[in-house]
């Protein structure tokens, strides 16, 4: 068995290919994510009564078994989320069918990116919000925050969206944003702001910090009128909440 050890969500990836396996645990491990590889069946149903795995990346094609088989047998008694891959071969009616069995699909060969993005998007529909690593000290050092449908990831300095694609950030907008959420549930002032900012060699000033607020509300809340994440206090700055609900399915 291929195992990361990177702390996260858990992924288990189910393919006969070392080759591919390899491939797979090095691009989630450099996400942020812990991934461990099994062969077959048998391992899998293993690796699961041994360790709680918040994702499955079963291949669909393998030697000895079929994968929507084995996801179909998981699906069972298990809710635990399932990614298929593909291969080009593969007819229509049976990648239909997976509709069935598994959260979302994806063809092989492809692009690391938007494997990622697919991996990500499905754990933001199905985990909690929480920082993906470490929340002890008073500002949170984890590769990534999960808020509603939105993903900030810290280290590639990018926020994808509810689709999993990248949303369109100024570097200045990216800091602010990177600012208020490393100090969730706690008002900000002006000052504070742009203090913390200046980490992030971020050439703001006092009236730019309104403006900025302004886009960043039209780029990630719903009605940017009532904001639901990026409050205004009053007299006093600005506040980031994140609500109880947040990413949990209605």
């Amino acid at each position: 068995m291929i195992k990361a050890t990177e702390t996260g969500a858990r992924v288990l990836i189910v393919d006969d290919d070392p080759a591919m396996c390899e491939t797979l645990v090095d691009l989630l491990e450099s996400s942020g994510l812990f991934a461990a590889s099994v062969e077959d069946g048998a391992a899998m149903n293993r690796a699961i009564a041994a360790d709680a795995y918040d994702l499955l990346l079963i291949d669909l094609r393998l030697r000895r078994e079929d994968g929507l088989t084995l996801a179909r047998s998981v699906r069972e008694t298990s809710d635990v989320p399932i990614i298929i891959l593909t291969g080009k071969g593969d007819d229509t009616d049976r990648i239909l069918g997976l509709e069935l069995v598994a959260d979302d699909y994806l063809t092989k060969p492809f692009n690391p990116r938007e494997l990622i993005a697919r991996v990500r998007a499905v754990l933001r529909r199905t985990r909690p919000p929480t920082l993906v690593a470490d929340r002890a000290g008073p500002a949170p050092t984890a590769k990534s925050f999960v808020f509603g449908s939105f993903v900030l990831d810290f280290d590639a300095r990018v926020l994808y969206g509810p689709d999993g694609t990248p949303c369109k950030l100024t570097p200045n907008e990216f800091s602010l944003l990177e600012t208020l959420v490393q100090n969730p549930n706690q008002v900000l002032s002006r000052d504070q702001l742009l203090e913390r900012m200046r980490r992030y060699e971020s050439d703001v000033f006092d009236r730019t910090i309104d403006v900025l607020i302004l886009r960043l509300r039209r780029k990630i809340e719903q009605n940017p009128s009532a904001p639901r994440f990026i409050r205004t206090e009053r007299g006093s700055g600005y506040i980031f909440s994140v609500p109880e609900e947040t990413g949990r399915q209605p």
